[in-house]
This record gives C-alpha cells, sequence and structure tokens, in this order.
C-alpha cells in the first residue's frame, strides 16, 4: 500500500556524491565553492540543482559552520519605514549569499534584546538591528558573540553601526514650521529622538503605529488649546494624522500643517502629499548589508557611517492664517 510515501524523499549528500563521482566531504567542499576547481564547483553545483538538493543550515551549523542566515530584528513592524528598510535589505543581504530571519520587537525593547539572544543561540551568521535601547546590558555580549550591525543606532564594539543623523532632521522640520509662522507646534511619537525645548513646542509621545498616532491626534486637535502644526517622528503617525483629520472633517493644511519623518513611498501619494524629513533608505540597506558581511568574513570593523537627512516640502504645509 503506497500512502503519501509517493511523495519523493528530499535528496541526499551520498546521493549526490554517487551522481557526482566525488567523496562526501569532495561534494560539500563543492557545494560551498572551497578546494576544488571552478569547473568541478559548477559540475557538482549544477548536479544538486538538477536533482533538488539543499543543504540543511541546521545541521551544517551544528558541524560549526555558517548556515547562511541572518537575523534581522525590527523595533516594531507597525512602523512602515521598518518595512521598507527590511524590504531592501533583504536584497542587498541576497546578494551577499545570506537569507533573512525577520523578528518583529512589537516595540518592546527587552524583547528585542531577547529576540537577539536567541537568534545568536541558534547560530546565525550574524544580526542587523534597529535597537530601541541601544544602552540596554547585554548588547555588549550579543556583539562579541555574533557579528552585529546596529542601524538608526549605535551599539557597543565590536558591533558596527549606521546612524542618521536624526537631530539635524528635527532642526530642518522645526525650522520650516517656524519659517512658515507656526509658534504651537507638538512633536508627536516616542524613541530616543531629542527634541528641544522652547516655547510653544510640547512633545506627545506615542506608540509606533497608524492607529497610535491616529488616537494621539483625535485627543490633541479636539483640545482648546491644540497646536497650528504637527511633527510627527514617522511618517507612520503622519498617516494617523491625516486619518484623525478625516474623521474631524479637517483640512491639511488650511486647519492644521503635519510633516513626517521618514519619506516613506506612499508619502507622496497621499492627498495633500506629505512634507517630510526623508533619508536615503535603500543607501543605509545597502551599506548594513556589506558592513555584516564584512564581519562575518572578519574583515576589520570600520568607523560608524552617518547617513544626513534631507527636508521634502510638499503640500502638508503652509503659513499660519
Amino acid at each position: 500500500m503506497t500512502g503519501p510515501a509517493a511523495q519523493r524523499k528530499r535528496p541526499t549528500l551520498r546521493e549526490l556524491s554517487a551522481i557526482t563521482g566525488l567523496s562526501p566531504a569532495g561534494v560539500s567542499y563543492a557545494l560551498r565553492g572551497e578546494r576544488v576547481s571552478d569547473a568541478t564547483a559548477a559540475r557538482v553545483q549544477a548536479e544538486a540543482r538538477r536533482i533538488g538538493f539543499r543543504t540543511d543550515p541546521v545541521a551544517r551549523a551544528l558541524r560549526g559552520g555558517r548556515t547562511g542566515l541572518v537575523g534581522v530584528i525590527g523595533g516594531s513592524l507597525a512602523d512602515y519605514w521598518h518595512q521598507e528598510f527590511v524590504s531592501h535589505l533583504q536584497r542587498h543581504l541576497a546578494d551577499h549569499g545570506l537569507r533573512v530571519l525577520l523578528a518583529d520587537a512589537g516595540g518592546d525593547r527587552d524583547a528585542e534584546l531577547g529576540l537577539a539572544e536567541d537568534l545568536a543561540g541558534h547560530r546565525v551568521d550574524g544580526l542587523v538591528v534597529l535597537p530601541l535601547d541601544p544602552a540596554a546590558e547585554g548588547w555588549s555580549h550579543v556583539a562579541t558573540a555574533t557579528p552585529t550591525v546596529a542601524v538608526n543606532g549605535a551599539l557597543p564594539p565590536p558591533a558596527r553601526s549606521i546612524r542618521f543623523a536624526a537631530d539635524t532632521g528635527i532642526r530642518l522640520a522645526l525650522g520650516h514650521l517656524t519659517e512658515l509662522g507656526h509658534e504651537r507646534v507638538t512633536v508627536l511619537g516616542g524613541g530616543p529622538h531629542r527634541v528641544p525645548r522652547r516655547s510653544g513646542l510640547r512633545r506627545i509621545r506615542c506608540g509606533p503605529s497608524a492607529a497610535d498616532g491616529r488616537q494621539s491626534a483625535l485627543r490633541l486637535l479636539r483640545r482648546a488649546d491644540r497646536p497650528t502644526a504637527i511633527f510627527a517622528l514617522s511618517d507612520t503617525l503622519a498617516y494617523g494624522v491625516y486619518h484623525a483629520c478625516a474623521e474631524l472633517g479637517w483640512d491639511i493644511p488650511g486647519h492644521i500643517s503635519v510633516v513626517g519623518f521618514d519619506d516613506h513611498p506612499v508619502s507622496a501619494l497621499l492627498r495633500p502629499p506629505l512634507t517630510t524629513v526623508g533619508w536615503d533608505t535603500e543607501r543605509a540597506a545597502a551599506l548594513a548589508a556589506s558592513m555584516l558581511s564584512g564581519l562575518i568574513e572578519r574583515a576589520p570593523a570600520g568607523d560608524p557611517v552617518t547617513i544626513e537627512p534631507r527636508l521634502v516640502v510638499r503640500e502638508s504645509t503652509a503659513t499660519t492664517r
């Protein structure tokens, strides 16, 4: 009787060895492109593709080899910029022969560090982290045990880091609103960003999702002392502000000006298009992939890289009336 056994068994290393005439060890070297000629490596890899042979990354890790897997930990995938960054990153990591295991900290600092420790314990080749709390104890141990690159924050050495010049970006956004005559501005959002103290400027912290932005904006806009402009510390939160304004029947920028912080691709498609502070996300992802690949290959660590911001003025901001 044949049941599900009709399914073809996964090809084994010994089968590939018999087909190619090499020893199992020779096949392993050829699959990795090591200790054999280019022609032999190409022949074995072609046969592996033909019969559907795939190496077992877990077994290879247990033997002390590399898995070809990279852990990527997003601070919160409710933030659409994090999704955009990971999309670029996985493509650039693939160019280095690396694949992504994605984990979402959901905005929880302790959970993020725990995820990093778990992935390191499962022998990923490296980690890319968008740290919620770079100063938390435990990052030093993680970075020492596993090649690590931090994006939008700096972790202890030997981790490498890509930083966004957030302070400069905040000054650009607030300077733009000042030039338009806005004296009552609310900065919306959590995170480690530093906001200057000045008359008429206040900050309201909230979660990272568009729903969080909507709820905070609804409360804010119903107040008698509501601002004339909102500067959201992510485009995702700015989308929540748009939602709140739509519910209230408010016009942007007629009733209130709105500025974001990311220049997500969706922001140019809104009505009105969103004024925002942008970063070269594609470049940041390419740098992170290159840095991590270098660390995995034991290349000397370099200095941190800083990504400078640009102010993208669109139609969501206007002079006060």
